[in-house]
């Protein structure tokens, strides 16, 4: 019996166990290596995923977004049947390659270009929100409905 370390078994780190799952998940669909890709930073707030899909037509290829997931798929058409290869080193296959996307992340674009597919993600800048708790007393003066703190939020 293996024990495996978890990343999110900090007491600090409540309620990342969905996260652990998702990780397990993609870390087990990206264990091909096919096809390959980039991710690159492109702008402040711009990322771009380039995957190289020689051989596909756009028309052979679907970029979705699913629950989180931007799921890209790449299937040729049948019409090779009638070729006779004498060597066949450029790979042909289906394939589908799947990236989590952060809360907020949206796909604005994708384009081929070169036998290089594009896909353009756009991150959302941060909106910080601070929030005060109230804190409640045990006390007698809490008993009668009087609030003892103020409940404010804030944009920063």
């Amino acid at each position: 019996m293996t024990t495996r370390l978890s990343l999110f078994n900090s007491p600090l780190l409540l309620g990342f166990d969905h996260f652990e799952r998702t990780l397990d998940r993609v870390s087990k669909a990206s264990a091909d290596g096919y096809p390959p890709y980039n991710i690159e930073q492109v702008g402040p707030d711009q990322l771009r995923i380039t995957v190289a899909v020689a051989g596909f037509t756009s028309d052979d290829l679907s970029v979705q977004t699913e629950n989180n997931q931007l799921v890209i798929r790449g299937r040729q058409s049948d019409d090779e049947k009638d070729r006779v290869y004498l060597h066949r080193g450029i790979a042909a296959r289906q394939f589908q390659r799947s990236f989590v996307l952060a809360d907020g992340i949206e796909v604005t674009g994708a384009s081929t270009d070169n036998g290089l597919l594009h896909v353009d993600l756009k991150r959302p800048l941060a909106d910080t929100r601070i929030k005060t708790v109230e804190i409640r007393s045990a006390a007698k003066g809490a008993s009668n409905g009087k609030a003892l703190g103020v409940n404010q939020e804030q944009k920063a």
